[in-house]
């Protein structure tokens, strides 16, 4: 398998400075439960979003799929880029080191 990333942006920066509204709360509610069913699926690597509310803030999900189509079908199945509550661009990647 090979392993890809995909670098998540919020739409609207108010979402995460101010709060989303109910309609981005249920679409981010759903883009959490996706990644964790790819979690427990074994497909997903790592996932996780800086904590700071400012432009700067980005997500990122590492993970394996069998060629970029399957990477990419994967990114753009995920409820938060195909609701377009985020943007997501993804890169071939490949973890150099991991703790235990």
């Amino acid at each position: 398998m090979n392993q890809y990333l995909y670098f998540l942006k919020p739409t609207r920066l108010g979402m995460v400075a101010e709060g989303p509204t109910p309609e981005e709360a249920e679409t981010v509610s759903r883009h959490f439960a996706y990644l964790t069913d790819l979690t427990n699926k074994g497909v997903m690597i790592l996932v996780g979003r800086t904590q700071n509310n400012d432009e700067s803030t980005f997500g990122i999900a590492i993970f394996e799929a069998e060629d970029e189509p399957a990477a990419r079908a994967i990114m753009e199945n995920d409820p938060a880029v195909a609701g377009g509550v985020m943007t997501a661009v993804l890169y071939p990647y490949s973890v150099a080191l991991m703790r235990k």
